[in-house]
């Protein structure tokens, strides 16, 4: 059984037990978060109706807090001496994926 699911934007497709990297979310870790589903598929039922989907509960707990690559940022004007030099690392929080739940 997996899930896609809208996570900070993008759409993921999740198992129990998996660990995915998401955009920073609010919360410290070992807390619970849910997902809504945009899509289930268990065995050969797929389901992606709004009003059955509405019925899925996908919970996550946080792992922690990580960051992302390091982005270097490079300005520069020719024949006037500008530059400038930046740099910058996306935070994340790592989330393990629970439960796939189907509710009343």
């Amino acid at each position: 059984m997996y899930a896609i699911v809208r996570a900070g934007g993008r759409q993921e497709k999740v198992a129990v037990d998996d660990v995915l990297t998401v955009d920073k979310l609010s919360g410290e870790a070992g807390s619970t978060v849910t997902f809504p589903a945009v899509l289930v598929v268990d065995g050969d039922k797929v389901v992606s109706s709004a009003a059955d989907l509405a019925k899925y509960q996908v919970t996550a707990e946080i792992v922690g807090a990580v960051k992302g690559p390091k982005i270097n940022i490079m300005h520069y004007r020719n024949k006037t001496g500008y530059k400038r030099r930046m740099g910058h690392r996306q935070p994340y929080t790592e989330v393990k994926i629970t439960g796939i739940k189907a509710g009343k």
